[in-house]
Formats: structure tokens, sequence, C-alpha cells
């Protein structure tokens, strides 16, 4: 590890010892793995606490991989069910839908906290989300008092990879992986038969795609309103393209599944790249 690294990685070390105790919002993402695994190098290992959300916006597949790395981790990790959907606000999806998600999620990790005697909830928020045009999700973290160790000690999305690489962390080139309800367009109520609808043709996407060893990095599935949309990876997409057919298979078989109106393909942006939701209600979901 170079220097500047090992003073990254120091800076963050210090930071989570100053807690005392942490419950750290789980995800199985890089970011919050990274603060997991500062926890366990900087607390003993009984005041640490992984904590993820199980509802019905989070894939079966993710919960299942965040199983797996905390145990590798050797962290202690907490299933805390929520419900979302029971807040008119989140299921509206006006635009603010984070806000009402992460309160609900961070109320409930905050009061598994208060009942293990656990000083302090912390996020993987780093310091390029503080940035972010439109984090509605932030301000829910504020109200709440939770920490944010990465952001607080100025690591950006580079450095959070570069450090988790560094120590060996399985998810350190792993993309983002946001809820399933990103995938549905502002102004498209969230409803549970559409978190569904958006997991399984996710699914069937890349069971189709492996089929012709075709394995995207980034996939999403977006239901728009007026239609749906499959946003693959560049290098997925040019593979796609250059198999006659194959982009008309995908549609026709989401449309089987249950998606309505007009589909088509086209490139995955990130979130960083993306118009904000103001400027694109139709399609683009903050992540």
């Amino acid at each position: 590890m170079d220097a500047d690294l090992a003073g990254i990685a120091d800076r963050l070390l210090t930071r989570l010892r100053s807690l005392g105790s942490v419950a750290v919002a789980f995800s199985g993402g890089v970011d919050s793995t990274l603060v997991l695994a500062a926890a366990l190098r900087a607390l003993p290992a009984d005041r640490v606490l992984a904590a993820i959300a199980d509802s019905p916006s989070l894939a079966r597949m993710e919960l299942v991989a965040a199983r797996e790395i905390a145990a590798g981790l050797g962290a202690e990790l907490a299933e805390v069910p929520v419900a979302e959907l029971d807040v008119p606000g989140y299921r509206a999806n006006a635009g603010d839908r984070c806000y009402f998600c992460k309160h609900t999620v961070l109320t409930a990790i905050s009061d598994l906290a208060v009942e293990r005697g656990i000083a302090h909830v912390a996020t993987g928020t780093h310091a390029d989300d503080r940035r972010a045009v439109h984090r509605p999700g932030l301000r829910a973290a504020r109200e709440l008092l939770v920490v944010e160790p990465l952001a607080d000690v100025g690591l950006g999305k580079r450095d959070v990879r570069l450090l988790a690489a560094a120590w060996s962390l399985p998810v350190a080139d792993k993309p983002a992986t946001p809820c399933l309800a990103s995938r549905i367009a502002v102004g498209v109520p969230v409803s549970i038969g559409r978190l569904g609808l958006v997991e399984r043709a996710e699914i069937t996407v890349r069971v189709l795609l492996a089929g012709v060893d075709v394995r995207p990095r980034d996939l999403r599935v977006r239901l728009l309103g007026d239609g749906f949309r499959v946003d693959l990876d560049r290098s997925a997409l040019a593979a796609l393209e250059a198999r006659p057919g194959l982009a008309a298979n995908v549609l026709a078989a989401l449309g089987d599944l249950g998606l309505i109106g007009p589909g088509h393909v086209q490139a995955y942006r990130s979130p960083a790249l993306a118009p904000s939701p103001q400027r694109d209600a139709r399609g683009r979901c903050p992540e």
C-alpha cells in the first residue's frame, strides 16, 4: 500500500475508532462493505453490527451476496424487515422516493442499534455522494444523525475502490447495485408487483444473454410508464447488437413476462453521467 492510500486508511480507521460502536447500514456494495471492513479493523467485533434492510425492493440475489460478504468478513449480519411500501411518499415516487426509503430504513436500523446498545449508525455515503445534485436520501440521514465515515474523512468513490482493492475485499470492482425501485420512472407509483416485475425481467435478460455468452456488468430494466427500456453497459450492448435478432428476442421475452408498451435497448449511463430526474422524469430514476 502506497503512502497516500495508507493515509486514507488511517483517517478512516481513526474516524471509526472514535465512534466506539457502530451499526453499519449494509447492502453488500463496495461502499458499505468498506465501512464494515474498516469498523471491524478499528473496533472489537462485538462493537460492530452489519444491518441490511430486507424489503421487496432488495433483489434476492443481492441479499444472498450480502450474507456471503458479511460472513467472509466475520461480521454479524442482522436482517431488518422494513416496509417502505407502507409509506405514501415512497409509493408515490414523485422524485423524493429515496428520502422516504432512507428514512424508513435508517429508522429501523437506528432502533435496532438502540436495542443492542450500539452508539452510532453509519452508512457508505462518500464524498462524491455529498456533491451530487439530487440525493434526497442524504437529508433523511442528516435528520436521523447517521454518521458517514467515508465522506467525513474525504474519501470519494475512487478512494473507496482503491482501498477496497488494497484490503482484498471481494466487492472492490463490484458495479453499483441500487434498489429495484430505482428502475421505476419518477411519477410511476411503486408497487410490490412492479418491483417483482423488474426483478424477474432482469433475471430473464441475464439468462437470455448468458445463453449466447454475453454477461453484462451493468444491466437495468426500467419501467417508464409508457413502455420500458433495457440499459446495458457498452460492451454488452455491442455484443447484443452484433447478434442479429437478439435485441428483438430480449424485448419479446420481456413482453411475454408482462412488461407493457414499446421497449427499446440503449447504453447504460452511470448516475453521475445521467440527467437529473427533474430533467428526465420519463426514464431516469435516482440511483
